[in-house]
Protein backbone atom coordinates (compact mmCIF):
# COMPACT_ATOMS: atom_id res chain seq x y z
CA UNK A 1 0.00 0.00 0.00
CA UNK A 2 1.16 3.21 -0.84
CA UNK A 3 1.50 6.01 1.42
CA UNK A 4 -1.86 8.17 1.99
CA UNK A 5 -3.88 5.38 1.33
CA UNK A 6 -3.97 4.98 -2.56
CA UNK A 7 -2.90 1.39 -4.05
CA UNK A 8 -0.56 1.26 -7.06
CA UNK A 9 -3.67 0.95 -9.19
CA UNK A 10 -4.78 4.47 -7.99
CA UNK A 11 -1.48 5.49 -8.74
CA UNK A 12 -1.58 4.51 -12.38
CA UNK A 13 -4.45 6.25 -12.87
CA UNK A 14 -3.14 9.59 -11.48
CA UNK A 15 0.03 9.38 -13.80
CA UNK A 16 -2.15 8.83 -16.51
CA UNK A 17 -4.23 11.89 -15.95
CA UNK A 18 -7.42 12.42 -15.28
CA UNK A 19 -10.26 9.92 -16.31
CA UNK A 20 -12.24 10.94 -19.06
CA UNK A 21 -15.98 10.84 -18.34
CA UNK A 22 -16.27 8.86 -22.02
CA UNK A 23 -13.87 6.20 -20.48
CA UNK A 24 -17.20 5.65 -17.30
CA UNK A 25 -16.41 5.54 -14.06
CA UNK A 26 -13.01 5.36 -12.09
CA UNK A 27 -12.44 2.03 -10.74
CA UNK A 28 -13.00 0.90 -7.54
CA UNK A 29 -10.59 2.26 -5.21
CA UNK A 30 -8.67 4.55 -7.76
CA UNK A 31 -7.50 7.89 -6.69
CA UNK A 32 -9.82 9.62 -8.89
CA UNK A 33 -12.74 8.13 -7.01
CA UNK A 34 -11.65 10.85 -4.63
CA UNK A 35 -12.95 14.50 -5.79
CA UNK A 36 -12.48 16.58 -3.33
CA UNK A 37 -14.56 19.17 -5.29
CA UNK A 38 -17.79 17.64 -3.37
CA UNK A 39 -17.59 19.63 -0.86
CA UNK A 40 -17.44 22.77 -2.22
CA UNK A 41 -20.04 22.41 -4.12
CA UNK A 42 -22.53 23.79 -1.69
CA UNK A 43 -22.36 26.74 0.61
CA UNK A 44 -23.17 24.72 3.99
CA UNK A 45 -20.64 21.94 3.32
CA UNK A 46 -18.36 24.87 2.48
CA UNK A 47 -19.06 26.25 6.50
CA UNK A 48 -19.00 22.46 7.89
CA UNK A 49 -15.59 21.76 6.75
CA UNK A 50 -13.87 25.36 6.86
CA UNK A 51 -10.36 24.90 8.42
CA UNK A 52 -10.10 28.50 9.54
CA UNK A 53 -12.78 30.39 11.07
CA UNK A 54 -12.91 34.18 12.10
CA UNK A 55 -14.80 35.75 14.66
CA UNK A 56 -15.12 39.20 15.78
CA UNK A 57 -13.94 38.01 19.32
CA UNK A 58 -10.69 37.74 17.33
CA UNK A 59 -10.13 41.34 16.58
CA UNK A 60 -9.03 44.48 17.61
CA UNK A 61 -10.51 47.99 16.24
CA UNK A 62 -6.72 51.06 16.44
CA UNK A 63 -8.34 54.45 17.36
CA UNK A 64 -6.69 58.03 17.40
CA UNK A 65 -7.41 60.21 20.15
CA UNK A 66 -6.58 64.03 19.62
CA UNK A 67 -7.22 67.24 21.50
CA UNK A 68 -11.01 68.97 21.75
CA UNK A 69 -14.17 68.93 21.74
CA UNK A 70 -16.53 67.57 18.83
CA UNK A 71 -13.73 66.91 16.88
CA UNK A 72 -13.67 64.74 13.88
CA UNK A 73 -10.58 64.56 11.48
CA UNK A 74 -10.97 62.43 8.48
CA UNK A 75 -7.35 60.36 7.82
CA UNK A 76 -7.05 61.09 3.97
CA UNK A 77 -4.99 58.03 2.92
CA UNK A 78 -7.25 56.25 5.58
CA UNK A 79 -10.72 56.25 4.05
CA UNK A 80 -13.41 55.65 6.84
CA UNK A 81 -10.97 56.46 9.91
CA UNK A 82 -10.54 59.60 11.86
CA UNK A 83 -8.67 61.37 14.73
CA UNK A 84 -11.40 61.86 17.21
CA UNK A 85 -11.48 64.25 20.20
CA UNK A 86 -11.98 62.28 23.89
CA UNK A 87 -16.14 63.17 23.96
CA UNK A 88 -16.47 61.76 19.78
CA UNK A 89 -13.95 58.70 20.95
CA UNK A 90 -15.99 57.66 23.72
CA UNK A 91 -19.20 57.51 20.88
CA UNK A 92 -17.07 55.75 18.75
CA UNK A 93 -15.84 52.69 21.56
CA UNK A 94 -19.78 52.44 22.12
CA UNK A 95 -20.58 51.73 18.49
CA UNK A 96 -17.52 49.34 18.20
CA UNK A 97 -18.63 47.42 21.57
CA UNK A 98 -22.72 47.59 20.08
CA UNK A 99 -20.88 45.60 17.12
CA UNK A 100 -19.05 42.74 19.25
CA UNK A 101 -15.63 44.05 18.73
CA UNK A 102 -14.41 43.28 22.31
CA UNK A 103 -11.14 45.67 22.44
CA UNK A 104 -9.94 48.37 20.82
CA UNK A 105 -6.31 50.15 20.74
CA UNK A 106 -5.56 53.36 21.35
CA UNK A 107 -2.89 56.10 19.72
CA UNK A 108 -2.93 59.60 20.97
CA UNK A 109 -1.73 62.80 19.40
CA UNK A 110 -0.89 65.41 22.35
CA UNK A 111 -1.61 68.77 22.46
CA UNK A 112 2.25 69.55 22.27
CA UNK A 113 5.12 67.34 21.56
CA UNK A 114 9.22 67.96 23.38
CA UNK A 115 12.32 65.97 22.84
CA UNK A 116 11.38 63.77 25.76
CA UNK A 117 8.03 62.67 24.97
CA UNK A 118 6.10 63.81 28.16
CA UNK A 119 2.77 63.78 26.31
CA UNK A 120 2.94 59.82 26.34
CA UNK A 121 3.44 59.12 30.31
CA UNK A 122 1.71 62.62 31.87
CA UNK A 123 -1.30 60.77 34.11
CA UNK A 124 -3.32 64.01 32.87
CA UNK A 125 -2.15 63.24 29.56
CA UNK A 126 -4.37 62.59 26.44
CA UNK A 127 -4.38 59.38 26.41
CA UNK A 128 -4.91 58.31 30.07
CA UNK A 129 -7.60 60.78 30.10
CA UNK A 130 -9.21 58.78 26.89
CA UNK A 131 -8.85 55.43 28.54
CA UNK A 132 -10.73 55.97 31.88
CA UNK A 133 -13.39 58.36 29.61
CA UNK A 134 -13.88 54.94 28.33
CA UNK A 135 -14.12 53.12 31.14
CA UNK A 136 -16.67 55.01 32.52
CA UNK A 137 -19.17 54.74 29.70
CA UNK A 138 -17.86 51.20 28.36
CA UNK A 139 -16.62 49.38 31.03
CA UNK A 140 -17.16 45.96 29.03
CA UNK A 141 -14.79 46.80 26.61
CA UNK A 142 -11.32 46.11 26.77
CA UNK A 143 -9.17 49.28 26.05
CA UNK A 144 -5.47 48.32 25.02
CA UNK A 145 -2.81 51.06 25.21
CA UNK A 146 0.11 51.46 22.55
CA UNK A 147 2.94 52.61 24.52
CA UNK A 148 5.55 54.21 22.68
CA UNK A 149 7.08 57.85 22.58
CA UNK A 150 6.95 58.50 18.73
CA UNK A 151 3.52 60.14 18.89
CA UNK A 152 5.05 62.39 21.54
CA UNK A 153 8.58 63.40 20.47
CA UNK A 154 9.35 67.03 18.36
CA UNK A 155 11.74 64.83 16.53
CA UNK A 156 9.24 61.89 15.50
CA UNK A 157 11.62 59.16 16.90
CA UNK A 158 10.19 56.22 19.38
CA UNK A 159 13.14 57.45 22.22
CA UNK A 160 15.13 59.64 23.55
CA UNK A 161 17.34 61.18 21.08
CA UNK A 162 20.92 62.23 21.32
CA UNK A 163 23.49 62.74 18.52
CA UNK A 164 21.15 61.01 15.94
CA UNK A 165 21.19 57.88 18.19
CA UNK A 166 17.82 56.87 19.78
CA UNK A 167 18.98 55.97 23.40
CA UNK A 168 17.64 52.22 24.57
CA UNK A 169 17.50 51.95 28.33
CA UNK A 170 16.87 55.58 29.08
CA UNK A 171 13.97 55.24 26.78
CA UNK A 172 12.74 51.87 28.83
CA UNK A 173 12.15 53.88 31.81
CA UNK A 174 10.06 56.37 30.33
CA UNK A 175 7.99 53.68 28.61
CA UNK A 176 7.47 51.92 31.97
CA UNK A 177 6.02 55.45 33.34
CA UNK A 178 3.76 55.26 30.05
CA UNK A 179 2.43 52.21 31.43
CA UNK A 180 1.78 52.71 34.68
CA UNK A 181 0.03 55.41 33.64
CA UNK A 182 -2.30 54.00 31.03
CA UNK A 183 -2.86 51.07 33.86
CA UNK A 184 -3.57 53.39 36.81
CA UNK A 185 -6.66 54.85 34.37
CA UNK A 186 -8.41 51.84 33.37
CA UNK A 187 -5.93 49.92 30.55
CA UNK A 188 -6.50 46.37 30.40
CA UNK A 189 -3.82 45.62 28.16
CA UNK A 190 -0.59 48.05 27.33
CA UNK A 191 1.41 47.36 23.96
CA UNK A 192 4.80 48.60 23.80
CA UNK A 193 5.29 49.06 20.01
CA UNK A 194 8.72 50.86 20.46
CA UNK A 195 11.51 47.85 19.57
CA UNK A 196 13.76 49.22 22.47
CA UNK A 197 15.34 46.05 24.15
CA UNK A 198 14.61 44.85 27.80
CA UNK A 199 11.06 46.98 27.62
CA UNK A 200 8.83 44.51 28.22
CA UNK A 201 10.99 43.32 31.25
CA UNK A 202 10.89 46.62 32.62
CA UNK A 203 7.62 47.42 31.93
CA UNK A 204 5.93 44.12 33.67
CA UNK A 205 8.34 45.33 36.68
CA UNK A 206 6.88 48.59 36.93
CA UNK A 207 3.06 47.44 36.82
CA UNK A 208 3.83 44.59 39.43
CA UNK A 209 5.49 47.42 41.41
CA UNK A 210 2.15 50.01 41.18
CA UNK A 211 -0.47 47.47 42.02
CA UNK A 212 -0.87 46.31 38.32
CA UNK A 213 0.16 42.82 38.39
CA UNK A 214 -3.28 41.92 36.48
CA UNK A 215 -2.56 44.14 33.71
CA UNK A 216 -1.68 42.44 30.49
CA UNK A 217 1.05 43.23 27.89
CA UNK A 218 0.88 42.78 24.25
CA UNK A 219 4.39 43.40 23.12
CA UNK A 220 4.89 44.25 19.51
CA UNK A 221 7.89 41.49 19.86
CA UNK A 222 8.53 41.44 16.05
CA UNK A 223 7.52 44.82 14.77
CA UNK A 224 9.25 45.30 10.87
CA UNK A 225 11.16 48.70 9.38
CA UNK A 226 8.29 48.68 7.07
CA UNK A 227 7.00 51.17 4.11
CA UNK A 228 3.77 49.81 5.28
CA UNK A 229 3.37 52.58 8.10
CA UNK A 230 2.90 54.98 5.79
CA UNK A 231 -0.41 56.37 6.33
CA UNK A 232 -0.33 55.50 9.97
CA UNK A 233 2.07 58.17 10.16
CA UNK A 234 0.45 60.70 9.03
CA UNK A 235 -2.56 59.70 11.25
CA UNK A 236 -0.63 59.58 14.03
CA UNK A 237 1.71 62.55 13.14
CA UNK A 238 4.30 60.81 13.71
CA UNK A 239 7.03 60.59 10.75
CA UNK A 240 10.64 60.93 12.04
CA UNK A 241 12.14 64.27 11.26
CA UNK A 242 15.47 63.01 10.67
CA UNK A 243 17.05 59.87 9.38
CA UNK A 244 14.92 56.44 10.11
CA UNK A 245 13.78 53.75 12.76
CA UNK A 246 15.95 50.88 11.02
CA UNK A 247 18.23 51.19 13.66
CA UNK A 248 15.89 49.77 16.37
CA UNK A 249 13.07 48.23 14.41
CA UNK A 250 13.51 44.72 12.50
CA UNK A 251 14.68 44.13 8.73
CA UNK A 252 12.39 43.02 6.82
CA UNK A 253 14.85 40.39 5.29
CA UNK A 254 14.69 38.65 9.17
CA UNK A 255 12.98 35.69 10.35
CA UNK A 256 15.63 33.88 12.67
CA UNK A 257 15.90 37.22 14.45
CA UNK A 258 11.83 37.55 15.01
CA UNK A 259 11.80 34.38 16.74
CA UNK A 260 14.78 35.54 19.21
CA UNK A 261 12.95 38.46 19.62
CA UNK A 262 9.34 36.77 20.52
CA UNK A 263 11.59 34.27 22.74
CA UNK A 264 13.17 37.23 24.75
CA UNK A 265 9.80 39.00 25.31
CA UNK A 266 8.17 35.92 26.34
CA UNK A 267 10.65 35.37 28.84
CA UNK A 268 10.34 39.11 30.03
CA UNK A 269 6.62 38.78 30.77
CA UNK A 270 4.87 39.59 27.58
CA UNK A 271 0.87 37.56 28.03
CA UNK A 272 0.64 38.27 24.31
CA UNK A 273 3.54 38.68 21.38
CA UNK A 274 2.88 40.59 18.13
CA UNK A 275 4.03 40.60 14.32
CA UNK A 276 3.70 43.65 12.38
CA UNK A 277 2.86 44.29 9.80
CA UNK A 278 1.10 40.86 8.80
CA UNK A 279 0.68 40.45 5.39
CA UNK A 280 4.19 40.58 4.38
CA UNK A 281 5.39 38.63 7.39
CA UNK A 282 2.56 35.80 7.55
CA UNK A 283 5.13 33.36 7.67
CA UNK A 284 7.01 35.07 10.90
CA UNK A 285 3.41 34.69 12.23
CA UNK A 286 3.39 30.95 11.34
CA UNK A 287 6.99 30.41 12.68
CA UNK A 288 5.96 32.53 15.94
CA UNK A 289 2.36 30.39 16.52
CA UNK A 290 4.42 27.28 15.70
CA UNK A 291 7.35 27.37 17.87
CA UNK A 292 5.55 28.77 20.88
CA UNK A 293 2.06 28.41 21.09
CA UNK A 294 2.01 31.72 22.84
CA UNK A 295 -1.28 34.22 21.80
CA UNK A 296 -0.16 35.58 19.29
CA UNK A 297 -1.00 38.93 17.12
CA UNK A 298 -0.78 40.40 14.00
CA UNK A 299 -0.84 44.26 12.90
CA UNK A 300 -3.00 44.72 9.66
CA UNK A 301 -1.72 47.70 9.11
CA UNK A 302 -2.10 50.75 7.47
CA UNK A 303 -0.95 50.81 4.35
CA UNK A 304 -2.31 47.22 3.86
CA UNK A 305 -5.45 48.51 4.61
CA UNK A 306 -5.08 51.68 2.58
CA UNK A 307 -3.93 50.00 -0.45
CA UNK A 308 -6.76 47.74 -0.44
CA UNK A 309 -9.25 50.66 -0.39
CA UNK A 310 -7.36 52.26 -3.54
CA UNK A 311 -7.80 49.10 -5.43
CA UNK A 312 -11.32 49.24 -4.45
CA UNK A 313 -12.25 52.56 -5.26
CA UNK A 314 -10.65 52.33 -8.40
CA UNK A 315 -12.82 49.08 -9.59
CA UNK A 316 -9.67 47.04 -9.75
CA UNK A 317 -11.20 44.37 -6.57
CA UNK A 318 -14.15 44.04 -4.55
CA UNK A 319 -13.21 45.65 -1.22
CA UNK A 320 -15.41 43.28 0.70
CA UNK A 321 -14.11 39.79 -0.79
CA UNK A 322 -10.42 40.81 -0.52
CA UNK A 323 -10.71 42.13 2.94
CA UNK A 324 -12.17 39.29 4.07
CA UNK A 325 -9.50 36.80 2.45
CA UNK A 326 -7.13 39.17 3.89
CA UNK A 327 -8.54 38.20 7.42
CA UNK A 328 -9.04 34.94 6.76
CA UNK A 329 -5.51 34.62 5.43
CA UNK A 330 -3.79 36.33 8.53
CA UNK A 331 -5.59 34.34 10.67
CA UNK A 332 -4.65 30.77 8.92
CA UNK A 333 -0.98 31.41 9.49
CA UNK A 334 -1.59 31.34 12.76
CA UNK A 335 -2.91 34.45 14.33
CA UNK A 336 -5.00 34.30 17.38
CA UNK A 337 -5.91 38.39 17.68
CA UNK A 338 -5.86 40.72 14.65
CA UNK A 339 -5.56 43.78 15.05
CA UNK A 340 -7.38 45.66 11.89
CA UNK A 341 -9.02 49.24 10.99
CA UNK A 342 -10.95 46.70 8.93
CA UNK A 343 -12.39 45.47 12.36
CA UNK A 344 -15.87 47.18 11.93
CA UNK A 345 -16.58 46.55 8.33
CA UNK A 346 -15.29 42.97 8.95
CA UNK A 347 -18.19 42.55 11.53
CA UNK A 348 -21.16 43.29 9.56
CA UNK A 349 -19.75 41.03 7.25
CA UNK A 350 -19.45 38.19 9.76
CA UNK A 351 -22.68 38.68 11.34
Amino acid sequence: MASGGFDSEGFRHLRQGFHSPAEGAPPEGSAMAIRLRRLRRLPALRAMVRETRLSREQLVYPLFVCPGTGVRQEIASMPGCARLSIDLLVEECRAVHGLGIPAVLLFGLPETKDAVGSGAYAEDAIVPRAIAAIKDAVPELLVWADVCLCEYTDHGHCGLLHGGEVLNDPTVGLLARAAVAYANAGADVVAPSDMMDGRVGAIRGALDRAGFSHTAICSYAAKYASAFYGPFREAADCAPQSGDRRGYQMDPANSDEAIREVGLDLAEGADIVMVKPALAYLDVVRRVKDIYRAPTAAYNVSGEYAMLHAAAQNGWIDHDRAMMETLTSIARAGADIIVSYHAKDAVRLLS
